[in-house]
């Protein structure tokens, strides 16, 4: 990995920081599901197909969407999407647009920036990921920002920020051998404060039972608003995750942000029935994986007693948006959930 030196351009060094999600959208980026092994077969890529369609189409309600497609899957993402989305060509691995896309950033006047992170497929979890290792670049280049390459592993999902200066990720994912093996956490939360302008960087810790992600932190806890955090927490102490979040509230509920607040921590129950994926692993079904279009919510529902239950405390957390609840059960068998299939970019010059 390449090495960071004291006179290379990065993006705090140049006024630039990474807005939070409730912060003005120009658009929406989305990917269109390519990589058939992710759902376990050509059934399961259907459905995954059918599901991001329905999520595309209600982003476009709020906000324009641009959904990448390879060239020959383009005329099916069209159609699937009635419409309501611009398609971008692109060559594509995989369709996961908050990993393997940009994380923008904006700058001085509005100046609009992004990172290109280094990207190994979660991991080296599948190959070949050439194309979606270089995908942030090729979206970077099509809004006409800015492009940082950052000397770090790392996904999308992996990060959160409250626009402040905080931002809150996981052990288990950044510090993971499969990603920096080399780095330090000191040097991993450097890199993190160099490249989205955060000035605190708060460990959510490990034992997550994501193997998929390995712990990413958009299917863990979230920002609602600085100072207030949403955690994701298990319907039943016999979850796998809940001694792990338990440990992340109160890892939250001891530290305090880049301002010196403590935080208020908003728990939302997950879904109540444990399910299985198609790989036989507890399907990481969370309500904390949802999206924020302009003046909206897009969240996920999961056929379960408690979908309408995690409605209302969204609903609480973001006074004055419209939520749009979307059945994402279909999605997640993949291994990611409604935030994962979005990338934002955001409303600068």
């Amino acid at each position: 990995m390449k090495r960071l030196d004291a006179d290379d351009p990065c993006p705090a060094r140049d006024g630039y920081v990474m807005p939070a999600e409730w912060s003005a959208h120009a658009r929406t980026w989305m990917c269109w599901p390519c990589r058939i092994e992710a759902w376990g077969g050509p059934d399961g890529l259907l459905r995954a197909k059918q599901a991001l369609a329905r999520v595309a189409r209600a982003i476009s309600t709020f906000e324009p969407v641009t959904l990448a497609a390879r060239p020959h899957d383009v005329a099916e993402a069209r159609l699937a999407c009635a419409g309501k989305v611009e398609v971008f060509e692109a060559a594509l691995d995989d369709s996961w647009a908050r990993d393997s896309g940009p994380t923008f950033l904006l700058g001085p006047g509005g100046a609009k920036a992004g990172i290109q992170w280094q990207f190994n497929a979660w991991g080296n979890k599948y190959q070949p990921y050439a194309d979606d290792a270089r995908f942030a670049s090729r979206v970077l280049a099509a809004a006409g920002a800015r492009i940082y390459e950052a000397p770090l592993t790392c996904e999308g999902g992996a990060i959160h920020v409250d626009g402040a200066g905080t931002l809150i990720t996981t052990e288990q994912c950044l510090l993971n051998p499969n990603r920096n093996p080399n780095l330090t956490q000191q040097q991993v939360e450097e890199r993190l404060a160099l490249f989205t302008g955060a000035r605190k960087v708060i460990w959510l810790g490990e034992g997550f039972s994501d193997d998929e992600t390995d712990g990413h932190v958009d299917n863990i806890a979230c920002f609602a608003a600085p100072g207030r955090v949403i955690v994701g927490v298990p319907a039943a102490r016999s979850h796998p995750d809940y001694e792990p979040v338990s440990e992340a509230i109160r890892r939250l509920a001891a530290a305090r942000d880049a301002e010196g607040r403590s935080f208020e921590v908003v728990e939302i129950v997950q879904p109540e029935r444990l399910k299985l994926d198609w790989r036989g692993r507890p399907l990481q079904a969370s309500y904390v994986n949802f999206y924020l279009p302009n003046g909206g919510v897009v969240m996920p529902a999961f056929d379960d007693p408690n979908d309408e239950r995690a409605r209302g405390v969204i609903a609480d957390c973001f006074p004055g948006r419209d939520i749009l609840q979307v059945d994402a059960l279909d999605i997640v068998e993949g291994g990611g959930g409604i935030h994962c299939i979005t990338q934002q970019e955001p409303d600068g010059l």
